[in-house]
């Protein structure tokens, strides 16, 4: 059985349930969904679905370095959006983020957020 190690950053929002921010376990980190909070103030970056996608990819980075694992070690993100019209954005913003890396991905909208969030992401990747 393999052992599980709790991932926690301070450059990325504490969580605001009874959950980590990531675990790694068998090879494989598995990252809680983020939406677009200031770590320090865990209060949303911004009111638009842009600032607040930048600021998602940037608390899921700082998880990634925490955890010792890089862009390119990304199996799979679900993207989940309380508006589909925010669609091409949020996909422009992620495409920018992850560069030449294309790992799988879901993006499904959803009826709310945390927070009254507009975008929220998790993912997998690979770990050391």
């Amino acid at each position: 059985m393999s052992s599980i190690t709790v991932i926690y950053s301070d450059q990325a929002p504490k969580a605001v349930g009874p959950y980590s921010q990531a675990i790694v376990s068998g090879g494989v980190l598995y990252a809680s969904g983020q939406i677009g909070l200031k770590p320090a103030e865990g209060k949303l970056a911004g009111d638009d679905v842009a600032t607040q996608a930048r600021q998602v990819t940037a608390n899921l980075s700082a998880v990634l370095a925490e955890a010792g694992v890089a862009i390119n070690d990304i199996l799979k993100v679900n993207i989940f959006l309380t508006d589909m019209a925010d669609f091409p954005l949020v996909n422009e913003i992620y495409a920018d983020w992850l560069g030449e890396h294309r790992p799988a991905r879901a993006t499904v909208a959803v009826a709310a957020l945390p927070l009254g969030a507009k975008v929220e992401m998790d993912l997998i990747a690979r770990s050391a």
